[in-house]
């Protein structure tokens, strides 16, 4: 298992379900012209359970939260912070 970042609260792993989580398109829009078109279509298809929310998110939420760190083989890097307005 990768080493947490050290203001990591949360190691999230990163999960394949069958049935895709929908993603809100404000996320969507953030992410064009950040990341690439193929790997965005791979985002949509993944999802986290959120620590903070505390529900199962799309990855592409996760990825443009602020609590966000890094992504590491398979595991989220989440501050845990509490979100001003939760989505």
């Amino acid at each position: 298992m990768a080493e947490d970042p050290p203001d990591a609260k949360y190691s999230v792993e990163i999960l394949a379900p069958e049935k895709v989580s929908p993603t809100p398109k404000q996320y969507v829009q953030d992410l064009k012209g950040v990341v690439g078109g193929k790997q965005l279509a791979r985002m949509k298809k993944e999802a986290v359970d959120c620590p903070v929310l505390e529900k199962r998110v799309s990855f592409v939420q996760c990825f443009g939260c602020p609590n966000f760190i890094r992504r590491v083989k398979g595991q989220v890097g989440c501050r845990g912070l509490p979100l001003a307005s939760a989505p």
